[in-house]
């Protein structure tokens, strides 16, 4: 109870810190040289993990002082934990000596996505300060396409033989654990790095010291250097697996591409695809410490586009003006069926496109999603169009019920229909299938849908 209660003393205090320490940075436009001391002393207080979250809601320029504020060892931490685009604007604010020793501390895979954000001229700069074997790791993974496997693996890979000792093994693994990606699995090669499998930590742990490798290894499933990163990892995470070997065309290990690797690729894909589907572009550092005018940036194009589709919206209605005029009530249903359309058309979408990033579908299956969404759409139509039918019938009228119900069910279906096949168009096309998604679905589907409506209504109503 006594250890309980100081556990919750200590957060407390920790907390309270943190608060006083944001509020005295928010007070002050710059931090002035008096306030220094200050701030070090809070820092140095301060949980790592608390000090990063600190540093990600600043402004790069402020961000930078408080890094240069903490010792060596916690700052490179600090830095390998920010996303590239952040650790880029913390170097432009630091300045190329300053930040020389984070740049040595990252893993050859980290210091690549954060050359990748640099201008040519600094990058270049950064590359030519590393020592000889930093820099020969780098280069490898630069060597590769962006976006593929051998982009995000590690080339520090624990390579054993498959008539080595396990005994061996675990003495060669302790000694070499600073440099290694990760000591959890070892790949086990033959003659030219030629890939045998791999074993696992706890492989070793059970095997006897006199055993060999040869005899306790497994095969494990592996990547291609040249595969797509995104797809590898949601294999690795499908999988549950710490890391796959990566191989080139002659089966010869290049490299290990991990699990944390894996997380921040899809995290990274998700977060996009998540901001395509609501129509701006995903922010590449923390939401806080994004400028206003970025944030502008991601959103406005967007807006820009679907303004201009929605003209298609206002020509339809135009269109239709005269059978407006001759029955006002219709007009009164035109948010409920754009709405329904839309969102028909959305729930379908995200749901395909969600099946694609699995694997679950593939660019092959669109007439069968196509078939399976129409029959999906046709239902949802057939109950949101009897209790329309129902609703309408009571207030307006017979006829009115027959045109709402039969176009609740026609746009439901038609929605559903498109909904599914969109992202499937847009991978065949080399598209990012979020974009061809939500906003693009939802106009699409307001102006096709109130053209089903009015010619039901004409027909139905003899206009």
């Amino acid at each position: 109870m006594a250890t309980q209660t100081a556990t919750q003393a200590t957060t407390a205090t920790t907390a309270q810190s943190l608060h006083d320490l944001e509020r005295t940075l928010r007070r002050r436009r710059s931090i002035r040289t008096e306030d220094l001391d200050g701030i070090q002393r809070q820092l140095a207080g301060l949980p790592l993990g608390d000090v990063i979250r600190l540093v990600e809601r600043q402004p790069a320029k402020r961000g930078a002082v408080l890094v240069r504020l903490l010792p060596p060892e916690r700052a490179a931490a600090l830095f390998d934990a920010l996303d590239p685009a952040h650790q880029a604007e913390i170097v432009a604010a630091l300045g190329r000596e300053d930040v020389s020793g984070l740049f040595d501390n990252l893993g050859p895979e980290d210091r690549v996505r954060l050359l990748d954000n640099l201008p040519p001229e600094i990058a270049q700069r950064f590359l030519s300060d590393l020592d000889e074997d930093a820099r020969a790791h780098t280069d490898v993974i630069l060597g590769y396409e962006k976006g593929s496997v051998g982009r995000a693996m590690s080339p520090n890979v624990a390579m054993v033989g498959a008539d080595a000792r396990v005994r061996d093994v675990v003495d060669t693994l302790r000694s070499e654990v600073d440099s290694l990606e990760t000591v959890y699995t070892a790949a086990v090669v033959g003659d030219e790095r030629t890939l045998c499998g791999v074993v696992t930590l706890r492989d070793l742990f059970q095997a006897e010291p006199d055993d060999l490798v040869g005899d306790v290894m497994r095969e494990a499933p592996t990547v291609h250097a040249a595969d797509d990163a995104e797809d590898a990892a949601r294999r690795l995470l499908s999988a549950g697996r710490l890391a796959f070997p990566v191989v080139d065309d002659g089966n010869r290990l290049v490299g290990l591409f991990t699990f944390d690797e894996a997380a921040d690729i899809v995290e990274h894909a998700d977060s996009e695809d998540s901001a395509r589907q609501g129509g701006s572009e995903s922010l590449k550092k923390p939401y806080l410490s994004t400028p206003v005018l970025k944030l502008v940036r991601s959103r406005i194009v967007w807006l820009l586009v679907l303004a201009v589709s929605a003209i298609l919206t206002v020509q339809v209605l135009d269109i239709f003006e005269g059978t407006l005029e001759q029955v006002t009530q219709l007009s009164l249903f035109i948010p409920l069926l754009t709405g329904t359309g839309g969102n028909t058309g959305n729930q379908a979408a995200t749901t395909v496109t969600r099946a694609l990033a699995l694997n679950d579908v593939s660019k092959g299956d669109i007439l069968k999603v196509m078939w399976r969404e129409l029959r999906v759409g046709a239902t949802l139509g057939a109950v949101l169009g009897v209790l329309g039918l129902g609703i309408a019938w009571a207030v307006f009228g017979r006829d009115i019920g027959i045109v709402i119900g039969s176009t609740l069910f026609c746009v439901c279906a038609m929605s559903a229909t498109v909904g599914g096949a969109m992202p499937i168009i847009a991978k065949s096309v080399g598209a990012d299938p979020a974009v061809f998604s939500n906003p693009f679905i939802s106009t699409f589907c307001d102006a096709t849908g109130l053209i089903i409506y009015f010619l039901i209504a004409k027909a139905v109503l003899g206009l």
